[in-house]
């Protein structure tokens, strides 16, 4: 009779699978999540503490500043770089005089024509002032002939 080598094969990789799950949880439970873990044990003792502070994470500001140029135009050169300790007043970056004349001299043209518009404002101050104190001289004179009889309520209250 011949003997089923079926049975010696599957006992074979059975004893072979058990000794791989205890190589795996001999391995587990010496140094893996399941392993104990360490623990130093020392007596209280009174000291003194200095306070520290360690971690790794973001450093923001408290405060943010949105700086810029007050006129359009193009940088010229940048003096500073980024994460540079600034102080208060202190020139930052330049920017290109391109057109600085020509924006001056506009400015200049503007300014006098604000002048001569407030000289022509001021014209015509001192002339409505002149027609206020004619028409009240007018008034005035009117009131006394109308006063003596010489023109009609009726007139006076027409002029």
């Amino acid at each position: 009779m011949k003997r089923n080598p079926l049975p010696i094969r599957r006992l074979s990789l059975g004893g072979l699978a058990l000794l791989l799950v205890g190589a795996l949880a001999f391995v587990a439970l010496r140094t893996g999540p399941l392993a104990p873990t360490r623990v130093t044990v020392t007596r209280v003792q009174e000291g003194r503490l200095s306070p520290a502070l360690f971690g790794i994470g973001t450093v923001e500001a408290r405060r943010n500043w949105m700086i810029g140029p007050t006129v359009a135009g193009r940088v010229l050169s940048v003096k500073v770089d980024v994460g540079d300790a600034v102080k208060a007043g202190q020139l930052l970056a330049e920017m290109d005089p391109v057109d600085l004349d020509q924006r001056l001299s506009a400015l200049d043209a503007s300014l006098s024509r604000a002048g001569s518009t407030q000289v022509a404002a001021q014209a015509q101050l001192s002339d409505a002032m002149a027609r206020r104190e004619l028409a009240a001289m007018n008034a005035r004179r009117n009131q006394d002939l109308a006063a003596q009889n010489f023109i009609s309520a009726g007139a006076l209250e027409t002029r």
